[in-house]
């Protein structure tokens, strides 16, 4: 979807009624309706990538609700305690109810995209005119991988959840109870295995839609949740042959000119620049300090993030989880240096690496994301960089859980230390089971950190882990960052998952609140 204008995120209904002998006509013959309108390929087309659009409005919340709702990221003070501040410091505080925006506003846009899965999925039998046959299963293919990941995304966050498969006729559709977990998990496999007979073979080129190797990583991924472990590693040995493949830099993997690259399964779109129908990932503002003037780490002079910056700073236990040498450390992390004002507004001196970083005398060096960060910016909205759903390294690391589960723990060593040589640390020897989940379970935080699969990884490792985890860091931040509240981070089973949004329970009394 990459370049691509998003020309039907919704239509008029335009052109005055118009009288007909003694009838008034209801719809004008101008105007597109859902019965009119998906007819031709081109229509479809647009469709799908009004479909795809839903996932960088996720994003714009996914790490709120992921990376700072665990121990990877903390916030940086601000000045200004009004809503949207304190709401999404809630999240990252695990002390968010039902009514916070910000949390509500991964189910909203994950059920706008699954809605408009369901038109396409729904109008393609009255399809007309098509190219080929392989168009319409490319249609059909990335519709319903389109859904799955949404579903996939919302059964993790919170658990049963509404199971809509048809497109809404009347007011009484749309309100349905829960649908259990083990069904949305059925419906979420349907759709992917249809999507990895439908879709083609990656081509590692614009404009990066979904393709078989990213449903077959997606399928991978909802096994390992019931730990299918003998299909999840026959699914991730066909990805090799897809062409996918690990650069020999780590921090190559992100860079923009390989946005659809040998390492990219599946990612979230983005195009910077000034022109018309560009879309900046503006996360790459929130992800650095506030400051009235970000040059340093943008590129463009005066550029002032002051009031969206700040959030998702890497923390001191994730830091601390690299091993010497790790050269993923310096690619995923780096320090701004400088001094704060009385409103917590940053004034940017110098940047600095984080290895073996000591501060200047005054100055004070705060963490910021650097995977995301490409100086400079193609745009003061945000960078051209896309930001990963999967990438290939997770596949090594999930075939290397997937066969120590099943006692293959010698086999285990091959994709994981692919894995590790290429961030330049040593080979991993032990085939002791227990030791080696610690270690792969190690490797995806310092892999995969800031890609928004922590939070969903506690959650996999056990409700006791997850729990334990949480509050541990809690502790340790409290004591090291003294603008957090004192119930920050203080967590129980009930935490696990998020309150199912008050809007939407106040509208469907079928709805059950989550505990």
């Amino acid at each position: 979807m990459k370049r691509i204008e998003l020309i039907i995120t919704g239509f008029l209904l335009m052109g005055a009624t118009a009288c007909k002998k003694d009838f008034i006509e209801q719809t004008p013959v101008d105007a597109y309706t859902v019965n009119n309108f998906y007819k031709t390929e081109a229509q479809f087309q647009s469709a799908i990538v009004a479909a795809y659009a839903p996932l960088r409005d996720v994003l714009v919340n996914d790490y709120f609700t992921s990376e700072m709702h665990s121990d990877n990221t903390i916030y940086q003070p601000y000045a200004d305690q009004g809503t949207a501040y304190s709401q999404r410091r809630n999240i990252a505080d695990f002390t968010n109810t039902s009514t916070n925006a910000y949390a509500n506003a991964t189910w909203q846009h994950s059920y706008t995209g699954i809605s408009r899965c369901n038109t396409i999925i729904e109008s393609l039998p009255f399809l007309e005119t098509i190219s080929s046959d392989s168009v319409r299963k490319s249609i059909d293919g990335q519709a319903k991988f389109l859904r799955a990941l949404n579903y996939y995304k919302l059964v993790q966050l919170y658990g049963a959840v509404p199971l809509f498969l048809k497109v809404i006729t009347k007011a009484d559709d749309a309100f349905i109870p829960r649908t259990a977990v083990d069904t949305v998990y059925q419906q979420i496999i349907a759709d992917a295995k249809d999507a990895i007979d439908e879709l083609a073979l990656p081509k590692f080129a614009p404009p990066g839609t979904a393709t078989k190797g990213a449903a077959t990583m997606l399928l991978a991924d909802v096994y390992s949740q019931q730990k299918r472990w003998s299909e999840v590693e026959a699914l991730l040995n066909t990805l090799p042959a897809m062409g996918y493949s690990l650069y020999a830099n780590y921090g190559d993997a992100f860079l923009p000119a390989n946005n659809t690259g040998k390492e990219s399964i599946f990612a979230i779109q983005f195009f910077g620049g000034t022109a018309t129908g560009t879309t900046p990932n503006a996360t790459t503002l929130h992800f650095i300090p506030r400051s009235k003037n970000t040059g340093l780490l943008t590129g463009i002079d005066k550029l002032d993030n002051t009031g969206s910056g700040g959030w998702n700073t890497p923390s001191s236990d994730l830091i601390a989880a690299y091993e010497p040498n790790d050269a993923r450390l310096d690619s995923s992390i780096g320090i701004i240096e400088g001094t704060y004002d009385g409103s917590y507004y940053m004034t940017y001196s110098a940047v600095k690496s984080i290895v073996n970083y000591k501060p200047a005398a005054g100055k004070i060096g705060i963490p910021y994301i650097k995977k995301y960060l490409h100086s400079p910016l193609p745009a003061s909205t945000g960078s051209s960089d896309d930001f990963p759903i999967y990438r290939y390294s997770e596949a090594l690391l999930l075939l290397a859980e997937a066969l120590n589960e099943q006692g293959k723990s010698a086999d285990a060593l091959v994709p994981l230390n692919k894995v590790r040589t290429r961030a330049g640390i040593t080979t991993t020897t032990t085939t002791d089971q227990a030791q080696l989940r610690n270690i792969i379970w190690h490797e995806r935080r310092v892999e995969l950190a800031f890609e928004n699969h922590r939070w969903e990884d506690l959650l996999r490792s056990g409700k006791t882990n997850a729990l334990a985890v949480i509050n541990a860091f809690g502790v340790k931040i409290r004591q090291e960052v003294s603008y957090l509240p004192t119930d920050s981070h203080v967590v129980n089973e009930h935490n696990l998952l998020f309150p199912i949004p008050q809007g939407d329970l106040d509208l469907n009394k079928l709805l059950e609140p989550n505990p």
